[in-house]
């Protein structure tokens, strides 16, 4: 079986060790091989014994906080898994960026889904070692959305063949696909991805983009008609049609006359 060496960060022992217990117990390919209770002790386990993923409690009561790791990440090439207990604390930077985290108190299910996507960047960055660059971007621009408002709206795709980050002003449009998405950009290409429709709309430009239909996400740069002949339609840049839903018509229609 692959494994993957981490170490747990978090000032709390029993927060660690019943991190330690789950890890054990349901996530096998995971090998913990130190844990920390504050940013100097973690800065000398990742010195001294590299590891290749770091769970990282990100608020703890010291000096440092957890986030004050992110600048050790590129010198390291290790992955972060961050752990909160505030619900709303950076989430959306968190899946704008793809990055890993979970919930405290920890879900079994959201762990091995953590865990999968560790594997899952680990084997992109063997079959590419491009990939590690753009996990280190994503990791940067996720400092920058904690710490101040990006100038722009910066999202990163991992898809089959590695990890992509985009503005979303190129992208047109985005389906969702039961709980995944496919992203619809300006040049004709198009991405997949495992994150849901409901995702996107939150992490999504609010001023640029609008969800017309329960499948559907337009960036309204890109909107060239609106129609209402035998039902509603959007009509883009890229002469896709689009329908707009009944519930959603009037909303929309506001939104239009704000442009």
């Amino acid at each position: 079986m692959e494994k993957i060496t981490a170490i747990i960060v978090d000032d709390e022992m029993m927060a660690r060790e019943n991190l330690l217990m789950l890890l054990n117990e349901f996530c096998p390919e995971i090998e913990v091989i130190g844990m920390a209770e504050n940013v100097d002790q973690a800065r000398t386990l990742i010195k001294n014994k590299k590891p290749e993923a770091v769970f990282l409690d990100i608020r703890m009561p010291s000096n440092e906080e957890g986030l004050d790791l992110l600048e050790d990440v590129k010198n390291n090439n290790f992955q972060i898994v961050f752990v909160t207990a505030f619900k709303e604390f950076a989430v959306k930077a968190f899946h704008a960026n793809a990055i890993h985290y979970i919930l405290k108190p920890i879900d079994i299910e959201d762990l091995r889904i953590a865990v999968d996507k560790l594997l899952q960047y680990k084997q992109l960055f063997i079959d590419d070692k491009s990939n590690i660059k753009t996990y280190h971007d994503s990791i940067e621009n996720f400092s920058r959305h904690i710490h101040q408002q990006p100038n722009s709206n910066k999202i990163t795709i991992s898809h089959l063949k590695g990890i992509k980050i985009i503005e979303d002003s190129s992208i047109i449009y985005v389906e969702g696909e039961g709980n995944c998405t496919n992203i619809f950009f300006e040049d004709g290409t198009h991405y997949f991805d495992t994150r849901t429709l409901k995702i996107y709309e939150d992490i999504l430009n609010p001023n640029t983009f609008f969800r017309i239909h329960k499948k559907y996400i337009i960036n309204l740069n890109y909107l060239t008609d609106y129609l209402h002949s035998d039902g509603y339609y959007a009509k883009l840049k890229n002469n896709k049609t689009l329908p707009v839903a009944r519930a959603r018509v009037t909303d929309f229609l506001k939104r239009l006359k704000s442009l």
